[in-house]
């Protein structure tokens, strides 16, 4: 399968300039955070800026024997690259630095596999590790790349490079099948959910943000969360009942992160249709981060690559306790723009403001006014009372009752389905 480096691995890292890239200062720092979180030792780290990478090393002949040197006398196991390599870009480096070659795509396909804990969070990243391994065959097979030969297997043949090909394409088959399943079963909760009137929240942000962190402090669940970069992988549904007594689904999405490879979006595809299909984003910052703005521009590249840029947002600036000077507090967008809450999930700060937003934003769906109950509705009394809706109650000289009541449309119709009366409701 594909090469993982065990834990504590010695690793040379190397990291080039490009001009039309104008955030390679900040990936730099990104970059040593994605190979700790993939459990390697950086024992050192060589930059370099070119115009264009170079086709056969990507950092040029001068800097790969630097590179070389380097591996040699720190005595590494694996160079790893800030940059998605070619296939013989990677096979050229590792003949001359003797040592196994990784680049940004496999480090973030490396991670992912250690996150995965469900099984349609491993199908998934296989299915990207398959995909980017289909086209670096290349790289392990040159001493293969020969016709089978020996008693019964004389003629045509195919080739070792051929066999693992077709291999490859039919687990990758395999795998795209099992996952339609997941699809399947994912669609018919979501129209469970519609049928029901129940929308989805879904959290993103970039990775590290503080997502899973505000997903337990909404829901109550625990759900594993840590400073460190992609530390929840699979997507987490839990039903939270907002102040309003509305109900949402809130759903804690994979992180996202700067250059996401392309296989893992595609073969994301069934969980991040959640947030496509959401009624409502809560695009978590890390506002306590130097760099939020840049992080909020790429999330929402990622969003406008899976279909979600038109969702609604609501700008959840999380970590505001680690601002000196700063408060929880609600700012209203202006028009077209999304709210903005300050908040702090590590302590609780905020989240009830960002409770309340939401029951404001989805009071759509909710009814209020006076209800008026004949003698014969004492049921249909009881249960609005459990339902903690009744905010107000007065008798009527006809034995029944009229209520002020405050819950969502949904629920009213359902109570009153098969009472044999329609009740009578009337504005405040």
């Amino acid at each position: 399968m594909f090469d993982r480096p065990r834990r504590g691995e010695k690793a040379v890292l190397v990291h080039l300039d490009l001009p039309e890239r104008e955030e390679a200062a900040e990936d730099c720092d990104e970059f040593l955070e994605l190979v700790r979180s993939a459990g390697a030792e950086p024992v050192a780290l060589i930059t370099g800026s070119r115009r264009t990478p170079d086709p056969r090393y990507f950092i040029g002949s001068g800097k790969a024997g630097e590179v070389r040197d380097r591996v040699r006398e720190e005595e590494a196991e694996v160079a790893i690259f800030n940059h998605a390599l070619s296939p013989s870009q990677e096979r050229n480096l590792e003949q001359l630095l003797q040592c196994r070659v990784l680049d940004r795509v496999g480090l973030i396909l490396d991670i992912f596999a250690q996150r995965a804990r469900s099984h349609e969070g491993k199908l998934q990243v296989e299915l990207a590790q398959l995909r980017h391994m289909s086209t670096r065959l290349v790289r392990g097979w040159t001493h293969l790349e020969r016709q089978k030969g020996g008693i019964g297997l004389r003629g045509p043949g195919e080739t070792q490079l051929e066999t693992d090909r077709r291999l490859l394409g039919g687990r990758i088959k395999q795998i795209s099948r099992r996952l339609e399943k997941v699809e399947h079963q994912r669609e018919q909760g979501r129209q469970g959910r519609r049928r029901a009137e129940v929308p989805t929240v879904s959290l993103v942000g970039y990775t590290n943000a503080g997502k899973s962190t505000l997903f337990n402090r909404l829901t109550r669940a625990e759900v594993y969360a840590a400073d460190q970069l992609f530390a929840t992988l699979d997507p987490t549904l839990r039903r939270v009942e907002l102040p309003s007594q509305q109900a949402v689904v809130l759903a804690d999405t994979v992180g996202f992160v700067r250059h996401l490879p392309h296989d893992l979006v595609a073969a994301f595809k069934a969980t991040l249709t959640e947030t496509r299909e959401a009624a409502l984003l809560l695009h978590v910052v890390d506002a306590h981060d130097p760099r939020r703005d840049l992080y909020m521009e790429q999330v929402n590249r990622v969003l406008e690559e899976i279909g979600a840029r038109d969702v609604p947002q609501i700008l959840v600036f999380n970590k505001v306790d680690l601002i000196p000077g700063a408060a929880p507090r609600v700012e209203p967008g202006a028009f077209g723009e999304p709210d903005r809450v300050w908040l702090s999930a590590a302590t609780g700060e905020g989240v009830e403001a960002l409770r309340e937003r939401l029951a404001e934003r989805f009071a759509g769906a909710m009814v209020s006014g006076w209800l008026e109950l004949p003698p014969g509705g004492g049921r249909e009394r009881a249960h609005l009372f459990d339902m903690d809706a009744v905010q107000e109650e007065q008798t009527l000289e006809s034995g029944g009752w009229r209520l002020r009541v405050v819950l969502p449309r949904r629920r009213l119709d359902e109570l009153f389905r098969g009472a044999g009366f329609t009740p009578k409701l009337s504005e405040d």
